[in-house]
C-alpha cells in the first residue's frame, strides 16, 4: 500500500460554492465575424457556472458568476437566433461534510437542508432573469449515475490506487492543507489551534486510506495545452498563474473519503467503504447535463466555456482537465476567470455581518437596475467594491438620465408630434463630410458618432469574446453620450416643423437618434432584457427585427431605404429607467408621513 502526505500537495484553494470607412451599403452585422465561440462545430455552445454550495444562502458573489454567463449567453443567441445552437447550465452542490454538519445544527436531515437552500438560489435566479437552460442538483440519480461512470472510466484505465493519505484536512474547506498552508492561533480555551493560513478556519490531522488519482500523470499535458492555447483561460492574469502552478511538482490527488466520515455523497462504485470526493462529484455536473455517457453529450462538450470564480480556478484549470485527459475526453473550450465582490471595501463575511442579500438589491435597484450594475462595475481582473451610493450614482447617470432622458427627448410630442421615425434627409447629412450645399447641417462631430455607432455591434461582440463585459458596457455608455451630446448641439426642441429649412433636418436629428437609440437597445438585451424590450418596443422595433443579424444601423445614410422610416413608434410607456435618489427621497418621504 502506498503512503501519500498531504505535505506534497499542491497549495489548495478552496471550491466555492459559492472615423467611419465609407462603404456602399448599410452596416450590417449577421455576416460579421462572430468571434472564438463560433469556431466550433456547428455553431453549438454551452455556458456554465459552478454549482453553488448549499450550506448558506445565495450572496451576490453567486449572483455575479450566474449573470456573467446569463449575458455572454444572451448575446450568443442574438448572434444565432437558434434557441437549441445555445445551453447555459447552473444548479447547486449538495454533497460534502459541510452539508452533513449544516444540517445537523439546523436540526434537520442533509436532504431537508438542501431542498431548502437549492429552493433559495432557484427563486433568487428566477427573480434576476437568469434564462438557463438546466439547474442541476447533485442530489439527482441522473447526476449520481454520471459521476459512477466516470468513475469506473477512471479506474479502467487504471488511474486510481488505494493509498494511505494522511494530512491537514479542513472541513469547512472541504480538502488537505499542506502544511505551508497552515499556521496556529489561539483557541477558544486559551491553547494554540491549527488553522487554514488563508481562510482561518480550524484543521485537524487526518488519516485514512483513500482512493487516490495518478495526477502527476498530467503535469505535461496541461502544460501542452495551455501552451498550444493562450486563450483557453481568461483573463491572461489567471491563465499565468495555472501555468506558474504547473511549474511547481503536481502529486497524485485524493478523491475519496471514508464512508464513516462522509456518508452524504456518492458510494464509490463496488466499495461501500468509501465517498467520492465532493469536488470531485461537483465537476462532473458540467456532463450530467449534457447527457453524459449517453452519446449525445459528445456533441456539446467540446464547446464548452465555464464561468468561475478565481477561488476554484485550480479545480477548474489543474484537476479538472487532468481528469478529462484521464477520461480520454477533450478539455473545455474556454475557462472564463473572474475576481469577487467587496462590501465598503472589506471582505464579505457572516461574522462581520456584511454579507449582502442579493434579492434585497433586486428589489431596491430593481432587477435590470442589479443586473447593469455588476456587469457594468465587475472587472474579472481583480476584486470589485460595492455599496450602496455607488450603485445609485452609476444608475441614475447611466440609465436614467442618459439613456432615458434621450428616449425621452427624442420621442416627446414637443419634438416628435407624429409619433414616427421621422424621414431621414441625405441632402442634410450627405454620405459625405466636407460637403456643401443650401441644407447640409452636418458637422464633423456627428460623422463621428455615426462612425462609433456604426463600429458598436462588433466592438462590443469582440469585448464579450475577451470576457469583458464591463468594456462592452463602457463602449456603449460612451456612445450614449456621444448620441446625448448630438441632440444637444442641434437642439430639435428650437427647430420648427412647419419650416420648409428646419422640417428636414429636424426630422434627420432625430432619424438618428432614434436609430442610435435601436442600436443601444439591441446590445443592452444580454445586460437588462426588460428595460431594452421596453426600449425596443417604445421605438417600434419588432420582437423578429433585435438580433445582431437584423441589426442595420442608418441605412438611409447610404443611400438605401430604412424599413423603420415613417412607421409608428410604440406606445408611451413611461419612463426607462426612474432615477433611484428621487424614489428613496419619496420613500422616506412617505415613511416620516
Amino acid at each position: 500500500m502506498l503512503r501519500i502526505s498531504a505535505f506534497r500537495l499542491l497549495g489548495c484553494i478552496r471550491y466555492s460554492r459559492i472615423s467611419l470607412p465609407q462603404e456602399s451599403g448599410p452596416r450590417y452585422y449577421g455576416s460579421c465575424p462572430l468571434g472564438a465561440h463560433d469556431e466550433v462545430r456547428d455553431g453549438r455552445a454551452y455556458f456554465t457556472t459552478p454549482i453553488f454550495y448549499v450550506n448558506a444562502a445565495p450572496h451576490i458573489g453567486h449572483l455575479y458568476s450566474a449573470l456573467l454567463a446569463d449575458a455572454l449567453c444572451r448575446h450568443r443567441r442574438l448572434r444565432v437566433p437558434v434557441a437549441a445552437a445555445t445551453r447555459f447550465s447552473t444548479g447547486t452542490d449538495e454533497h460534502g461534510l459541510k452539508i452533513q454538519q449544516a444540517a445537523a445544527t439546523a436540526g434537520l436531515t442533509p436532504a431537508e437542508l438542501c431542498d431548502r437552500v437549492s429552493a433559495q438560489f432557484q427563486q433568487l435566479f428566477r427573480e434576476a432573469g437568469i434564462a438557463s437552460t438546466d439547474f442541476i442538483r447533485t442530489t439527482e440519480t441522473r447526476h449520481r449515475l454520471a459521476v459512477q461512470h466516470f468513475w469506473e472510466v477512471l479506474k479502467a484505465r487504471g488511474l486510481l490506487y488505494k493509498g494511505l493519505y494522511e494530512g491537514w484536512y479542513c472541513a469547512s474547506e472541504e480538502c488537505f492543507l499542506p502544511e505551508a498552508k497552515i499556521t496556529w492561533q489561539q483557541g477558544p480555551s486559551g491553547g494554540a489551534c491549527p488553522v487554514s493560513l488563508e481562510s482561518g478556519h480550524p484543521v485537524s490531522w487526518t488519516k485514512e486510506e483513500n482512493y487516490i488519482f495518478r495526477l502527476s500523470q498530467f503535469r505535461e499535458p496541461l502544460r501542452q495545452w495551455l501552451r498550444d492555447d493562450p486563450q483557453a483561460v481568461i483573463p491572461e492574469p489567471f491563465y499565468h498563474a495555472v501555468l506558474q502552478w504547473l511549474e511547481e511538482e503536481l502529486p497524485d490527488l485524493s478523491v475519496s473519503r471514508k464512508s464513516s466520515h462522509l456518508h452524504w455523497g456518492i458510494p464509490v462504485p463496488g466499495d461501500d467503504s468509501q465517498t467520492i470526493y465532493v469536488w470531485l462529484d461537483a465537476l462532473v455536473n458540467y456532463l450530467t447535463v449534457i447527457g453524459y455517457p449517453d452519446a449525445e453529450f459528445k456533441s456539446w462538450w467540446p464547446v464548452t466555456s465555464h464561468i468561475i470564480g478565481k477561488d476554484i480556478l485550480k479545480f477548474h484549470a489543474i484537476y479538472w482537465p487532468a481528469l478529462l485527459l484521464g477520461a480520454g475526453m477533450s478539455l473545455p473550450h474556454r475557462i472564463y476567470v473572474h475576481s469577487h465582490w467587496t462590501v465598503c471595501g472589506q471582505k464579505m463575511s457572516k461574522s462581520l455581518g456584511n454579507v449582502v442579500d442579493p434579492r434585497t438589491c433586486l428589489e431596491r435597484y430593481t432587477v435590470d437596475g442589479f443586473r447593469y450594475f455588476l456587469l457594468r462595475q465587475g472587472v474579472p481582473n481583480w476584486d470589485c467594491d460595492y455599496y450602496d451610493e455607488k450603485v445609485v450614482k452609476l444608475l441614475d447617470s447611466e440609465l436614467a438620465d442618459a439613456l432615458g432622458g434621450l428616449l425621452n427627448r427624442c420621442t416627446a410630442k414637443r419634438i416628435n408630434p407624429s409619433g414616427t421615425y421621422p424621414a431621414f434627409c441625405t441632402a442634410c447629412f450627405p454620405c459625405k463630410s466636407g460637403l456643401v450645399g443650401p441644407l447640409v447641417r452636418a458637422q464633423a462631430e456627428d460623422y463621428a458618432l455615426v462612425s462609433a455607432v456604426a463600429a458598436l455591434p462588433q466592438q462590443v461582440a469582440d469585448h464579450y469574446d475577451n470576457f469583458q463585459i464591463y468594456k462592452a458596457l463602457e463602449a456603449v455608455s460612451s456612445c450614449v453620450r456621444q448620441t446625448n451630446g448630438f441632440v444637444q448641439r442641434h437642439a430639435p426642441w428650437k427647430l420648427n416643423w412647419e419650416s420648409p429649412v428646419d422640417a428636414p433636418w429636424l426630422g434627420t436629428v432625430l432619424h438618428v437618434a432614434l436609430e442610435c437609440l435601436r442600436v443601444f437597445g439591441t446590445l443592452l438585451q444580454p445586460v437588462t432584457p426588460t428595460l431594452a424590450d421596453k426600449l425596443l418596443s417604445r421605438l417600434g422595433v419588432s420582437a423578429t427585427e433585435r438580433s445582431l443579424g437584423e441589426l442595420c444601423f442608418l441605412p438611409r445614410f447610404y443611400g438605401h431605404p430604412c424599413p423603420f422610416e415613417g412607421r409608428r413608434l410604440g406606445p408611451e410607456s413611461g419612463l426607462l429607467f426612474p432615477r433611484l435618489d428621487q424614489s428613496r427621497a419619496w420613500l422616506v418621504k412617505a415613511h416620516r408621513t
